[in-house]
């Protein structure tokens, strides 16, 4: 940490000058509190990654609070930014642009619109050059931002963490539920299942649609350099679509969740499997369902926080290979 630069450095994602790179080193507990403490900006030209955040908050299975994820993902990201993000032996903070493009504005008493608008704020993203990563809000989200990314990719490998597959019957369109919103990615053709991969699924469902798991139990049965491995040959070269539920790792790591379950990954488990992942054509990803009311010691935020900040480094290696 450079601690001259932290005496007169603050709030640097309006201050910063020329493009959204680098460090930053003003004090973890002041400042304005964008993601990594990148620029806020809501001009793309140039831009590597958009970091945005979307507070919706529609139907938990337990505990609603979720809307506030993307608040304390942000503010939990204060302590990482000071320097590369160890084990990676690459620097995205440096070597791309990332910014962060704000929240989604929406109405919150039409929530019907709220799809349509999700998916055009990603379109905008994508069609800037610009690969998103989002911050929620309830699991709902990946669906509408799947819409925008098959749109420019075809249908998508997705990379899934979660307790639940979200793949249960829900052949009504119109229906915003977070729990059925993977079963409606697949069938309507954002999603090729033969080519995508849950990991960490540890809650009953009678239909997997052809999606590949690999269950919490044999998560912890065969480690990680297995489950990397049969990742790898799952996606292959496809553009892959990475989104975690907080809820992948057990409540011991992450309480502040909608719908805990008990049986889950442990966040050194979840760390190390992403850092292996390094190589897949990554193109986007989410992590969602930060419910930071019920985590007063703020692990689930901060975890949430370091999950988004290896998909940004999955997206350098990403980027890098694509050259």
């Amino acid at each position: 940490m450079a601690l001259e630069d932290a005496k007169n450095e603050i709030d640097a994602a309006f201050t910063r000058k020329g493009p959204s790179r680098g460090y930053a080193f003003e004090n973890a507990f002041a400042g304005a509190t964008s993601f990594l403490r990148r620029t806020y900006t809501k001009d793309l030209t140039g831009v590597d990654v958009a970091v945005t955040g979307v507070p919706f908050d529609q139907a938990v299975t337990h505990r609603t609070g979720t809307r506030f994820g993307p608040r304390a993902i942000r503010e939990a990201s204060t302590l990482q930014p000071y320097d590369p993000p160890h084990g990676w032996g690459t620097d995205p903070l440096v070597d791309l642009t990332v910014v962060d493009y704000g929240d989604l504005a929406f109405d919150y008493a039409k929530v019907a619109d709220f799809p349509d608008r999700l998916t055009g704020h990603i379109r905008t993203i994508l069609q800037a050059g610009a690969a998103s990563v989002t911050l929620g809000g309830d699991h709902y989200i990946t669906l509408p931002i799947l819409k925008a990314y098959a749109e420019r990719f075809g249908p998508m490998s997705v990379i899934h963490f979660d307790a639940h597959s979200d793949l249960w019957e829900d052949d009504d369109l119109s229906r915003i539920d977070h729990g059925t919103m993977m079963y409606k990615a697949v069938k309507t053709g954002l999603v090729d299942p033969k080519r995508s991969v849950q990991i960490g699924i540890r809650t009953f469902c009678e239909d997997y649609l052809g999606m590949n798991v690999i269950d919490a139990r044999e998560c912890h049965e065969i480690g990680v350099a297995k489950i990397v491995e049969k990742v790898k040959a799952i996606v292959g070269d496809q553009p892959v679509y990475l989104t975690f539920d907080i809820d992948a790792l057990d409540p011991a790591f992450a309480p502040g969740t909608g719908t805990p379950v008990w049986g889950g990954l442990a966040s050194w488990q979840a760390a190390a499997i992403l850092r292996d992942l390094a190589g897949v054509n990554i193109v986007g990803g989410d992590v969602v369902e930060v419910s930071p009311p019920y985590d007063t010691t703020g692990a689930t935020a901060i975890a949430g926080a370091h999950v988004a900040q290896e998909i940004i480094c999955l997206l350098h290696w990403a980027k890098t290979r694509r050259g």
